[in-house]
């Protein structure tokens, strides 16, 4: 029987192909043992020295390319849970084992009935992107990646959205190698109290915008790995990330970033924040870029080129605990609105906006309401001729 088997491996399109000994080619040797394990023969290709040699195969190609993405899941059981997010066409590529197997527990969803203690899902290298895997998968406790030997994942956005019931996430063996897309990746694990990225790997991201939004509970993230070259889209990256007391993001490369819109938003643990590694230079849109950030005592933003910004309304709304804020380098040319860009900062005692340019501004509505220890503010070079709204300019400003 094995003699037949090996007859039909040796048979499998090899001999078409030129130099074995020396072949490398990712795309062959995937190709082969997409082959071998449809005919239910990787185990020739893994225990044969003979096949071994003929495909150049080491055991390092065979995980990469024929073993499977595993992971433990533990539920909370919850009535009608959807435990994963997957497709009808996608379905037969994802294998789904409980431990408490009553007939595989209807595939995809918990009964109310049923107390699952762990789930396994087992992913095939047929899937390529895990773009809303566990999306609004409220009722995950623990989520495992045991296995991740596969480079071929690219889209990782909205995988664990919404996710509101995790408190673990092992991501130790995750592989992003590859990834371009982690869009909303982590929004609304409002649960998750700590997060280990250590492994991650940004270097084709281009895309984080929402990644932790709502992360609601993390009190620490650190994000040193992180490589932003390619990002271009940071918008509410960490909107609402309230137990957050420190944000070390000195290794940011914002060069391509255009768009810082919402960007800290309601990071109201947050005492200070370091920005002078930041190119803001293609940067267009910073509105509500600090609103709610009650905590900042100190924020500068001495090396920020704001000659692209068109929004700057609501940028430090609320930031009550400022006392000062140097922003004599910004450059407003562009600005058109400045909608409460200053509202509720009520420890600001001066604010210098001699360089502020507002030829285009056509809002001003609340623009400094209730900084209410300004001592003086010069607003002389003030060009209001466009502006169509001022209510509530200066109220609550006891100067």
């Amino acid at each position: 029987m094995e003699s037949d088997n090996l007859k039909k491996v040796e048979n499998y399109q090899i001999k078409s192909l030129v130099k074995l000994d020396k072949l490398k080619n990712d795309y062959f040797l995937q190709k082969v043992f997409n082959n071998l394990e449809k005919k239910k023969m990787l185990y020739i290709a893994m225990y044969n020295k003979k096949i071994k040699k003929r495909i150049n195969i080491n055991i390092n190609d065979y995980k990469e390319y024929s073993e499977l993405i595993e992971i433990e899941i533990k539920p909370v059981n919850i009535k009608n849970g959807k435990f994963i997010n997957i497709k009808n066409e996608n379905k037969k590529y994802y294998h789904i084992y409980f431990n408490d197997n009553k007939e595989e527990i209807k595939r995809n969803y918990i009964n109310k009935e049923e107390k699952i203690n762990i789930i396994k899902i087992i992913i095939d290298n047929k899937i390529e992107s895990f773009e809303g895997l566990f999306s609004n998968c409220g009722c995950i406790e623990s989520i495992n990646f045991k296995k991740f030997y596969r480079n071929n994942i690219h889209n990782m956005s909205e995988m664990f959205y919404e996710c509101s019931s995790v408190k673990e996430l092992n991501l130790n063996n995750f592989n992003t190698n590859n990834v371009n897309n982690m869009i909303s990746m982590f929004h609304g694990c409002t649960s998750l109290i700590e997060l280990n990225l250590n492994n991650f790997n940004t270097n084709n991201v281009t895309k984080m915008n929402h990644m932790f939004f709502r992360c609601l509970s993390l009190k620490e993230l650190n994000l040193n790995n992180f490589n932003t070259n390619n990002v271009t889209n940071m918008r509410y990256m960490f909107y609402d990330c309230s137990l957050l007391k420190e944000l070390n993001l000195n290794n940011f490369n914002t060069n391509n970033v255009t768009d810082m819109s919402d960007m800290f938003e309601g990071c109201s643990s947050l005492k200070e924040l370091n920005l002078n590694n930041f190119n803001t230079d293609n940067v267009t849109d910073m509105s509500d870029m600090f609103l709610g950030c009650s905590s900042l005592i100190e924020l500068n933003l001495n090396n920020f080129n704001t000659n692209n910004v068109t929004k700057m309304n609501n940028m430090f709304f609320r930031c009550l605990s400022l006392k000062e804020l140097n922003i004599n380098n910004f450059n407003t040319n562009n600005v058109n609105n400045m909608i409460s860009m200053f509202h509720g900062c009520t420890s600001l005692i001066e604010l210098n906006l001699n360089n502020f340019n507002t030829n285009n501004v056509t809002d001003m509505k609340d623009m400094f309401s209730g900084c209410s220890s300004l001592k003086e503010l010069n607003i002389n070079n003030f060009n209001t001729n466009n502006v169509t709204d001022m209510s509530g300019m200066f109220e609550g400003c006891s100067l």
